[in-house]
């Protein structure tokens, strides 16, 4: 890691936007199933709000992400619109796909959410085809490809990092360690202790880093996003951090420890990196206070417009499925 200087005072206030946007939208989610106005998948990303909040604020609007079912935290932070992205969620015409993608299938080009995939380890092959197409124009684009500990033991994680090394692919791979492969804690599945290490393998620099840190989750993104995009090619993140929720909604989670679980809450990052920004004299609790109450505002529209919204038409089964014939 380069010593250089951190992200100033406006930066690490974005950062803690998506973070606590994130984290509302999460509560949000779930009360909305709880009491029965929707039923939908879910997969909560409680816990893991750093990781795409500082990799976010180190890529340009134009930059692309490819992201998995427990995703919605990635597509916050790349910026999905949060009325799309609820009017998705509830099926509507309106939203990110016209309904027909739902929970485990936003797509957001707009905001550069490319796909959002129900496959374990396909966002590894998807991100590289789009970091090859970024490569042939010239157009500067990096991709940023976001997946689970489980899915860096599926085959295409092997095969899409050694392709991205040969060609020099400007791809970052980002591993969010939650510690969780589904209901299958990561040592027993997993004879690697770390997955970074697994990166010199294909020639690329592989980082572990604290997911949980702002600072060093963002250090280390930019460091490999610049790379990425000067023409150094990929680098492989291992970003440790713990999921406060089961697997799926509806998990009991009872096969996960309850002191580590408990121990990971306790040291929850959101109100931690609050209280340091306040701390550091970045923000002060009024502004930080007033941007969290527009948040909850902001979810309360997105989610009367989603259930206002119609349901697609029955014609749109047929749209969307084959290239349309010219006239």
């Amino acid at each position: 890691m380069t010593n250089r200087t951190g992200p100033d005072a406006a930066t690490l206030v974005s950062i803690y936007r998506r973070m606590a946007l994130i984290k509302a939208n999460d509560e949000r989610s779930r009360k909305v199933i709880m009491t029965g106005r929707l039923v939908m998948p879910y997969y909560s990303p409680r816990g893991q709000e750093v990781i795409p909040s500082a990799v976010s604020a180190n890529l340009n609007d134009s930059d692309y992400i490819c992201t998995i079912y427990r995703g919605t935290h990635d597509m916050l932070a790349k910026g999905v619109p949060l009325k799309d992205l609820w009017a998705e969620l509830a099926g509507r015409v309106t939203g990110t796909c016209k309904g027909k993608g739902g929970p485990m299938h936003i797509t957001h080009p707009k905001s550069g959410v490319m796909v959002t995939t129900g496959i374990v380890g396909s966002s590894m092959p998807i991100a590289n085809g789009l970091a090859w197409s970024s490569q042939l124009k010239g157009d500067g684009r990096v991709t940023v490809a976001y997946f689970g500990d489980g899915a860096s033991n599926i085959g295409a994680f092997h095969e899409a990092l050694n392709l991205a090394s040969v060609w020099k692919l400007p791809v970052v791979f980002v591993c969010q360690n939650n510690e969780w492969g589904e209901h299958t804690a990561y040592a027993k599945a997993t004879s690697a202790p770390r997955v970074a290490d697994r990166a010199a393998s294909y020639s690329m620099p592989g980082i572990r880093i604290d997911g949980n840190d702002v600072i060093e989750t963002y250090a280390a993104a930019r460091d490999a996003i610049e790379r990425a995009r000067a023409g150094g090619g990929p680098t492989l993140i291992e970003a440790m951090t713990y999921r406060f929720h089961g697997h799926i909604f509806g998990d009991a989670d009872a096969y996960m420890n309850p002191e580590r679980k408990q121990a990971a809450i306790a040291a929850d990052p959101v109100p931690r990196f609050r209280g340091w920004l306040i701390e550091q004299g970045h923000a002060d609790e009024a502004d930080l206070a007033a941007m969290e109450a527009a948040i909850d505002a902001e979810i309360d529209a997105a989610i009367d417009y989603a259930l206002a919204s119609d349901f697609p038409d029955v014609a749109e089964l047929g749209r969307d499925v084959f290239a349309a014939e010219a006239a």
